[in-house]
């Protein structure tokens, strides 16, 4: 092979592998303001009815009407895109945001939809702003709202809703990324059905990408069965995730069983090594969760109090919680803030 034959060998992959990258990125970046003209065009056909009616004393009844026959002329005009529900979004996302630098870009026009729909301020916003957070697909969304995040973190009480969530910065606060509990129904298992910790840690394993969603913002998988060495014994740390938002390790170990007492120590000798022996210089202190089938609270606070690291013992259930007892703690979650804000 000639000199000129072998740098081409080596050159062409490495063009390939760069010119690939370049084009995804200028796709993404196409389809990025495709899609914000795209919703900013649809605000701008909101505003223009909305002005319509507001001029001409329009009510609920006649504009309903108006928005029909709209609909049919402007399909038959300029073909599809303009049906009558369609239509009603645009009005509604002008409505709902009234200035056109508030209209939410970073979010398909199908996800954006889907959040209208929310009558509720609050949890609009909370989806709004986790479908940003997640760069989530439309398909993503309404998972969410059918696995009602909003009121799970909520009743939670750990979580807290604010508007302006997107803009705040995040401190180093372990408490905030742990949910009690997380619910696992997407691995298909009935409610009383006993599972092995390794049955239990395939089907996760098997479900990432929905274990990760159930996880919360910012985590990273990292591996399974982590192997530490300490004075020539072996051990396996069930499931290594990292937060970046936390800048920490997030070491879970998984019980199938009630909370022991020789969980914190071993959680803790893991959160040991993890501080010593893989964390660098910008790296926040490793957190410990221990996800189990049962606890005792009053128990989990003698086990887990003392320890100079963040360990915390959270329940998993394989079935959604029921709708209206979450309805209800929501209610008073909600009420209980009024009262403090007043």
């Amino acid at each position: 092979m000639t000199e000129e034959n072998s740098l081409a060998v080596n050159i062409i992959p490495e063009l390939i592998e760069s010119i690939s990258q370049i084009m995804v990125n200028a796709r993404r970046r196409v389809a990025a303001t495709i899609n914000n003209d795209l919703i900013v065009t649809y605000w701008t056909i909101g505003k223009e009815i909305v002005d319509k009616e507001q001029n001409n004393n329009i009510d609920n009844q006649t504009s309903r009407q108006i928005i029909l026959q709209l609909s049919r002329q402007l399909t038959q005009t300029l073909g599809t895109g303009f049906s009558r529900s369609n239509l009603f979004n645009m009005r509604k996302l002008y409505i709902e945001f009234p200035s056109v630098q508030a209209v939410p870009g970073q979010i398909s026009w199908t996800s954006l939809c889907e959040i209208l729909l929310i009558d509720d301020k609050n949890k609009r916003n909370f989806y709004l702003q986790k479908s940003i957070e997640g760069n989530w697909s439309s398909r993503e969304l309404i998972n969410q709202k059918k696995r009602m995040l909003y009121e799970r973190s909520l009743s939670n009480k750990r979580t807290e809703i604010q508007e302006n969530i997107i803009s705040q910065i995040v401190q180093y606060n372990p408490e905030s990324i742990v949910k009690d509990p997380y619910v696992l129904d997407f691995l298909g298992v009935p409610e009383n059905e006993h599972l092995e910790e390794s049955e239990l840690e395939n089907r996760l394993i098997m479900h990432l990408e929905k274990f990760l969603l159930e996880l919360g913002n910012g985590f990273m998988f990292v591996g399974r069965q982590k192997r530490i060495t300490i004075n020539n014994t072996h051990y396996y740390i069930d499931l290594v995730f990292y937060n970046k938002i936390l800048r920490s390790y997030v070491l879970i170990e998984l019980k199938t069983r009630k909370l022991q007492i020789e969980d914190g120590g071993q959680v803790n000798t893991y959160l040991n090594y993890y501080k010593t022996e893989i964390n660098d210089e910008y790296d926040n202190p490793p957190v410990g969760i221990i996800l189990c089938a049962e606890k005792d609270e009053i128990a989990a606070e003698y086990i887990l109090s003392g320890f100079e690291n963040n360990i915390f013992a959270s329940k998993f259930i394989t079935v959604l919680p029921d709708k209206h007892l979450l309805e209800e703690q929501v209610k008073f979650v909600l009420e209980n803030e009024n009262i403090t804000e007043k």
